[in-house]
């Protein structure tokens, strides 16, 4: 039997806990109301100081100088918030609403752009879309030499070292920053080859070679990305990085070893097909050129004459061929000691898989640059009449 006393105490500590219920009940009430009232608060003023700062943007074209890059595979978003990073614009969100009004934004291409810090978002896409502002972007042609070359009538070519120069530049804290052609020379020519990235099938050759020119060759032809306010060092390492992937693509290393070269050797022709031979005949000018070193003949090219003298032209003067050097292949039987210019794939391709045939003479005869191929001094000496009668040279 359960005692009065006992009920009492139950009935007080249900009474309590109904209490407590009831407090928790307000308690949640409260919560929720002030939530409201927050919400509301917000809607009515704080939520316009919110959206605000969430829209923040800056107005106008900006100040100071800034270096960004683009990424490959960056979306708008992720470059609004790299922009929003470096202080280039208030945030991700003033940028990409710009942007999509903007359709050429898609067209941005990876690498880096010399932008203003506080630009509106606006002002950051069009900068960003302007060609001028593209800054670090090197682009280097098939036969151009480590110099710079000067044609007959005057016209200076700019070669890998002046093309790297103007890529590197930029502004800085107001002012604009370039590494130098003679610091890039410097590094070029006190700098282990090896510590500067050259393959190992290339080091040897390279270290025997003129410090001045031993580089020659190994700046594939192709588009780079130079990070502005970069050392001579780093810049020449990271431009050599990317180039010697690029050489190691074509398999050059393994395939001209399965040929009886050395990959040195194998780059050395490929450079000679570039500077002699249009792109249909230079399977054609490297069979000539390997069938030449068989005979143990001269190579007698003019484009290699004429490169310690840092001269492009068809053709060479006597006095140029009077001159003995290594690179005088009318005076000196075998491969000069180093390419002469920037091969490209077409041309080492060539080089490793010349086109059968028993041509030991070509000249160019079109005016298009097209070859004709002989067998015999006789049959050259006709294709050289023939040449002079069509203009070409």
């Amino acid at each position: 039997m359960t005692t009065v006393p006992t009920r009492l105490a139950q009935l007080a500590a249900r009474r309590a806990e109904m209490r407590a219920r009831a407090r928790r009940r307000r308690r949640r009430a409260g919560i929720v109301a002030l939530a409201l009232l927050v919400l509301f608060g917000i809607g009515a003023g704080g939520g316009a100081i919110l959206l605000g700062w969430f829209n923040e943007d800056y107005e106008g074209t900006g100040e100071g100088h800034v270096v960004v890059r683009v990424l490959d595979g960056d979306s708008t978003t992720r470059i609004g918030e790299m922009l929003a990073d470096r202080g280039v614009v208030a945030n991700a969100k003033a940028f990409t609403s710009a942007a999509a009004r903007n359709g050429r934004i898609r067209s941005v291409q990876p690498g880096y752009y010399q932008m203003h810090r506080k630009m509106s978002g606006a002002a950051a896409v069009s900068m960003l879309l302007d060609p001028a502002s593209r800054v670090g972007h090197l682009d280097i042609r098939g036969g151009v030499q480590l110099d710079d070359t000067r044609a007959p009538n005057g016209a200076v070519t700019p070669g890998v070292l002046s093309l790297i120069a103007q890529a590197s530049c930029a502004v800085f804290d107001g002012q604009r920053r370039c590494v130098g052609v003679e610091d890039l020379r410097q590094v070029m020519a006190e700098t282990d080859p090896a510590e500067l990235g050259v393959p190992d099938w290339a080091v040897q050759d390279v270290r025997r070679a003129d410090p001045a020119r031993r580089l020659e060759g190994l700046f594939m032809p192709g588009v780079y990305d130079i990070a502005p306010g970069t050392p001579a060092v780093e810049v020449l390492r990271g431009v050599l990085a990317v180039s010697v992937a690029r050489l190691e693509s074509t398999g050059i290393a393994d395939d001209a070893r399965a040929m009886g070269f050395d990959p040195y050797q194998v780059l050395v022709v490929a450079s000679l097909v570039e500077k002699e031979a249009i792109t249909p005949d230079m399977p054609k000018v490297a069979r000539v050129v390997y069938n030449r070193l068989d005979a143990g003949q001269r190579l007698e090219l003019d484009s290699t004459v004429n490169y310690p003298l840092d001269v492009q032209a068809l053709r060479t003067t006597a006095a140029a061929r009077a001159q003995v050097g290594p690179y005088n292949t009318y005076a000196v039987t075998g491969l000069p000691p180093t390419p002469i210019a920037a091969a490209g794939k077409t041309a080492v391709a060539a080089a490793l898989a010349p086109q059968p045939g028993p041509w030991t003479f070509f000249v160019r005869c079109e005016q298009a640059g097209t070859s004709c191929f002989s067998t015999s001094l006789g049959e050259h000496e006709e294709n050289v009449r023939q040449a002079i009668a069509n203009g070409a040279f």
